[in-house]
């Protein structure tokens, strides 16, 4: 059995004088400390989306979505809105979810 010591400069030597080869050395950070802004879309592309989709039920009789697409559109709609401004985001998740419920009356 080979039995380890510690080097002068606090290294893990084993008797043949090799340092270990498995010891987890620190890597250096190659990006710095700086971290990249958090995403943030676009209100005007978030809203346009929006809108296109609120415009899509108001202009149907019945649901014009597969039940897939309701479920995403129910998810992702109110949470598009919290990139909106506050009374804005509210409003339209208000009319997204009134035109819901029409049409899922209506069917």
């Amino acid at each position: 059995m080979v039995a380890d010591s510690l080097s002068r400069h606090g290294e893990i030597v084993t008797r043949s004088g090799q340092s270990d080869l498995f010891r987890a050395e620190e890597q250096p950070d190659l990006f710095g400390d700086s971290r990249p802004p958090p995403y943030r879309p676009d209100p005007d592309k978030v809203r346009a989306r929006l809108y296109k989709i609120l415009a899509e039920a108001r202009g149907a009789q019945r649901l014009p979505w597969e039940p897939t697409r309701v479920a995403l559109y129910r998810t992702i709609f109110p949470q598009m809105t919290l990139f909106l401004p506050g009374d804005e985001g509210a409003q339209l998740r208000f009319e997204f979810e009134t035109e819901l419920t029409r049409l899922e009356e209506a069917a």
